[in-house]
């Protein structure tokens, strides 16, 4: 009781310090979800509390869920981490360019962020704006808010963060299977790990809208309108609970582990776990070594912030979430008190 108390204490003090509505987190260890709490409020102005049921948006997390799905495709032989992924594209394909005479955009390069694709990261749709088709997204083309996504590097010479990649994975994903991005994480994601506090939908249904929080800019002011939408789905589109991300990497860890009916086998589990370039896995980021070694991804939407974490060898891990675009720091803060608690 005296440690809960003792790490309540400590969680309050940084939201009160750094001005969150909210934060909710969870964290694993055995093989298990082992401790799950949260704190302030999802909507402020209406005095909704923050629960375990509250969604937030997960942002870039949803990267590492993209690739878990595209893994999956791997396994069976309908996708291959090697080949050109024009090949297997249909409604749009990467245009060809001074870049890609001699080297290929792959599905490993996508996953691992060497593809020489460009465009960072996405601002989203403000309640009320007009959506893009993915297409308008991946030619740039109105209402899409975005440069076109193109390779302007020679594909695996450099690492380079890009949502980009992921968004033309996520059109990939949906050649291939013929089915809508969210049905597809649904299906071979979301269902089979059971995330059922989980969904791919961009703009929220309306029947999940009392579970969301509010998101809430760097100044602490609601984000005008309500939460962006992504129809970039790939890159940015989950919206979660803390308890369903450490589901995720519970899950992750059992593929490598070799557990009975895990959702990958062990060899790709490690190959999404391994460095392929710069920090990048096949989704996930890497740091550390041996005991030491981590698996992480971080996210940032309009009002949200998240981040998940993993300790490869011995399975623990935390995944943190906010309606607040907060520092790095502040994030880091909220670790280092939950790690001091829980260990």
């Amino acid at each position: 009781m005296a440690m809960t108390d003792s790490l309540d204490n400590a969680l309050l003090a940084l939201l009160a310090e750094h001005r969150l509505p909210g934060l909710s987190f969870a964290v694993i260890g055995g093989g298990q979800i082992t401790c799950a709490r949260s704190y302030g409020f999802a909507d402020p102005a209406r005095q909704v509390p923050v629960t375990a049921d509250t969604l937030f948006q997960a942002a870039s997390i949803s990267k590492c869920l993209t690739a878990l799905a595209a893994l999956r495709l791997v396994d069976p032989g309908r996708l291959t981490l090697d080949e050109d992924v024009n090949e297997r594209l249909r409604s749009w394909k990467i245009p060809a360019s001074e870049f890609i005479q001699s080297e290929r955009v792959t599905l490993r390069r996508l996953l691992s962020h060497q593809a020489g694709i460009n465009v960072h990261g996405f601002a989203g749709y403000a309640t009320g704006q007009p959506l893009p088709t993915l297409i308008q997204v991946l030619n740039g083309t109105l209402p899409a808010n975005n440069s076109a996504i193109r390779v302007n590097a020679i594909p695996g010479t450099q690492p380079r963060y890009s949502g980009g990649g992921y968004t033309v994975l996520q059109q990939l994903l949906t050649d291939v299977t013929g089915q809508p991005f969210g049905d597809l994480m649904q299906e071979i994601v979301l269902q089979p790990l059971g995330l059922t506090a989980s969904a791919f939908a961009q703009p929220l249904p309306v029947s999940l809208e009392k579970l969301a929080a509010t998101g809430h800019d760097k100044n602490g002011q609601p984000i005008p309108g309500g939460a962006h939408s992504y129809p970039e789905m790939a890159a940015a589109g989950l919206w979660t609970t803390p308890s369903d991300l450490a589901k995720f990497a519970l899950g992750i860890q059992d593929a490598l582990a070799g557990q009975p009916g895990a959702i990958l086998t062990p060899a790709l589990a490690r190959e999404m776990l391994t460095v392929q370039a710069g920090v990048y896995g096949l989704g996930p980021s890497i740091t550390g070594h041996g005991l030491a070694r981590k698996w992480f991804h971080s996210g940032r939407n309009a009002g949200f912030d998240a981040l998940l974490l993993t300790e490869v060898e011995t399975g623990q891990g935390v995944a943190i979430m906010t309606n607040a675009n907060v520092n790095s720091q502040v994030l880091n803060e909220i670790l280092q008190a939950i790690g001091a608690m829980t260990g």
